[in-house]
């Protein structure tokens, strides 16, 4: 047994080592389903140079703008870096399975959300490239909306998609009629996609499928499927007060009647139908079967092989038929489009996905994982909710989600595991939702439109209007805290 000094002199390097250590996992927290390891190397010059590699790592991931380097590079190099560093203490310390097992384990956990993200992202793009968003834009463009009008439905189609949409997707969809129909006002594009990019974060959050922090939540199974919809009306009260608030600063006037007629590429509706079917799927499979949400997303990719195969196989047949009834018509506008069309590819619609942000979360999961499995997110979870109410440590933790990504801010919670109230589970899934909405680059959404509206939506111009939405978080925080009560 050691002397009682030397225990004192170790607890207080401990607390010495936590305070610095806190700060970096606290501000940029992510993801590790592994486990605290055998060895505690939260002392150790492993683990501090393993913390180091990764602050560094992260702060090129935040300059991605001012260096124009993939998100993805730097989080990569971190994670092969840092479990390099694991695996050679515990080659030495005679343990080369510890470190292995732990590494698989955190790997499984990334390939199931990888595989479910990519069925998603390549049926958002198979319904972009059948022209599903840009007849919705159409439609929304040509009835010649009042700007009111338009502020008011482009925020609450954005909530609406976004459910069940990528929230970036959907943002950047609605910022598109904003900028066809609104041509040149800068005031109201700027207003407009602040509204939107609240609307697509609110909208996100009471779906398991409408932001990837729900659909973690739901896979680590805290939350069931069913669950997520009690949060629908404080997700809709954090939409609604900053809305109604900057709807008395539109200068309401009837913009220009702009005509664009665009027709949806022949199987739109029936993919359009299976994507909802293969969510239908993944569900059952989760809720019924117990497996993994991914294995029926996987399914619903096959389906959309199958019907990708039938309609390159009977594409001749199909334009042979259209080019008699237009020609019969007299319409040689769409006799022409004919000659441009092309078979659908499946494969294209893959290669499209958002490869730099899969390959990110890839570097982030595994980063973490080493350090969670040095010791350091065991510290994090038994001061941040070993010493604080949960309520506060969520609330807390969703402000702090404007700064860093929602996704880390996740990741961490389901990394520390703490013994949670379903209530909690589902306020911290709100809160971490809906925080990133605070600051333009506190959510992708946010970034993406800084980019598509550039010049016009900036990072000032949405700081103008935290106030409002800042009283729209902390409005859904009580309204579910209200409604259910019951929960915690």
């Amino acid at each position: 047994m050691k002397p009682p000094n030397v225990l004192a002199t170790r607890h207080y390097a401990s607390r010495v080592a936590w305070l610095l250590l806190a700060c970096t996992l606290f501000v940029f927290p992510s993801l590790s389903y592994a486990a605290a390891g055998p060895l505690d190397l939260t002392l150790s010059l492993t683990g501090i140079s393993s913390v180091v590699i990764f602050v560094l790592a992260y702060a090129l991931v935040m300059t991605e703008e001012l260096l124009h380097m993939r998100k993805s590079k730097p989080v990569l190099v971190a994670a092969g870096l840092i479990w390099a560093l694991v695996a050679w203490v515990y080659v030495q310390a005679g343990m080369p399975e510890e470190a292995q097992t732990a590494f698989r384990e955190t790997l499984l956990e990334y390939a199931e959300l990888l595989l479910f993200l990519l069925v998603a992202m390549t049926y958002i793009n198979a319904m972009e490239e059948r022209r599903v968003f840009d007849a919705l834009r159409s439609w929304l463009v040509r009835k010649g909306f009042s700007y009111r009008s338009l502020f008011w439905i482009t925020g609450v189609m954005a909530f609406g998609i976004s459910a069940i949409a990528n929230n970036m997707t959907t943002a950047m969809l609605m910022c598109a009629v904003v900028l066809k129909v609104a041509e040149g006002d800068k005031k109201f594009i700027g207003l407009c996609c602040v509204n939107v990019v609240v609307a697509s974060n609110a909208g996100g959050a009471f779906s398991p499928f409408g932001d990837i922090t729900t659909l973690m939540v739901w896979q680590a199974g805290q939350v069931p499927f069913e669950g997520f919809f009690a949060l629908l009306v404080p997700a809709v009260v954090n939409f609604m007060v900053p809305a109604v608030i900057m709807n008395f600063f539109i200068v309401n006037r009837q913009p220009a009647s702009l005509k664009e007629n665009v027709w949806l590429k022949r199987g739109a509706r029936r993919i359009i139908v299976l994507f909802l079917i293969t969510v239908a799927i993944s569900v059952l499979c989760h809720s019924i079967l117990y497996l993994p949400p991914a294995m029926g997303m996987m399914f619903g990719l096959g389906l959309l092989q199958f019907f990708g195969y039938y309609l390159r196989r009977s594409l001749p047949r199909s334009l042979e038929r259209k080019r008699e009834r237009y020609s019969r018509r007299g319409d040689w506008k769409k006799l022409e489009q004919l000659g441009s069309v092309v078979p659908f590819d499946i494969f294209s619609r893959i290669a499209r996905s958002e490869w730099d942000t899969l390959l990110f979360f890839y570097g982030v999961v595994m980063c973490v994982g080493g350090l969670g499995f040095m010791g350091y997110l065991s510290l994090l979870s038994e001061t941040l909710y070993g010493s604080w109410n949960p309520v506060w440590a969520n609330v807390v933790l969703g402000l702090i989600s404007a700064v860093v990504d929602n996704i880390p801010v996740m990741f961490a919670v389901l990394s520390m595991a703490p013994d949670m109230t379903e209530g909690n589970w589902l306020l911290i899934t709100l809160t971490a939702g809906v925080g990133g909405s605070l600051l333009s680059m506190g959510s992708a959404a946010g970034v993406a439109l800084m980019g598509q509206a550039r010049g016009i939506y900036t990072f000032a111009v949405h700081l103008r209007w935290m106030p409002a939405i800042l009283l729209g978080y902390a409005a859904s925080i009580v309204t579910h805290l209200w409604i259910n009560a019951s929960m915690f």
